[in-house]
């Protein structure tokens, strides 16, 4: 398994997308549908209707990769929210990569101290 550096941003598209989409569609998509600038340092994820594919794209100076996952018997816990992208940490979409539902996991929250003792 790769691991994706733990900097990058994360951009997640909610809705299905035709995934005979290529390299140029899915960037034309992250700049339209997403809002966001497809050379960015940053990882694009997306999925079919069915859930059982996902697909990566990412910038790195010189040119696009696209990454592509499929499952033969499961299918990806695609998080459900209003809204059309979701950003998250490599981490999480690490998790999502899995199998695990990432909107099942629960973190403990970050506290602040202001002292040791």
């Amino acid at each position: 398994m790769f691991r994706l550096a733990s900097d990058l941003r994360v951009y997640l598209h909610r809705a299905p997308i035709d995934f005979r989409a290529g390299i140029n569609s899915l960037a034309i998509v992250v700049e339209q549908s997403m809002g966001q600038d497809p050379f960015q340092r940053a990882v694009f994820a997306f999925c079919n209707r069915r859930r059982d594919r996902v697909k990566l794209l990412i910038y790195d100076r010189s040119g696009f990769w696209m990454l592509l996952k499929r499952l033969e018997a499961d299918r990806f816990h695609w998080p459900r929210s209003q809204e059309a992208v979701l950003t998250l940490t490599t981490e999480e979409l690490h998790w999502l990569l899995d199998g695990i539902d990432i909107a099942a996991v629960r973190r403990h929250p970050v506290r602040q101290y202001h002292s040791v003792g």
